[in-house]
């Protein structure tokens, strides 16, 4: 009998913010891109760290809340991504930045439809 791994939620954002930390020290350094930058590594972290969170909430509705800040984070860093794509990046450099958009974009979806079926 083949057992299906069950896709780990948890190791998939690890996954995600490590990602987006690579993506990151590929770009230019600039006084312009830092705050972005910055701002992209935290919400990116923050979808990952708040479902872990979540795992360990209080009750349903602690549960909820977390998992509610998973998918603000994740539209967040939907956000961020989407302004790098105002740079002009490499055609590899834009690339990787569809495919960290599309994760995100993902991950939002997971996390509102953990939203509908829970509450």
């Amino acid at each position: 009998m083949i057992e299906k791994k069950k896709y780990d939620l948890e190791e998939r954002t690890f996954k995600f913010a490590k990602n987006v930390r690579k993506f990151v020290q590929q770009l230019p350094h600039s006084i312009l891109l830092r705050d972005d930058i910055s701002q992209l590594i935290r919400s990116s972290g923050s979808i990952g760290a708040n479902y872990i969170e979540a795992n360990e909430s209080l009750g349903k509705k602690d549960f909820v809340i977390r998992i509610k800040i998973c998918r603000k984070e994740a539209k967040e860093t939907v956000y961020w991504l989407k302004l790098f794509a105002e740079q002009k990046l490499s055609q590899s450099m834009e690339g990787e930045r569809i495919l960290l958009e599309n994760e995100a974009i993902q991950l939002m979806h997971i996390f509102g439809a953990i939203v509908s079926k829970v509450s």
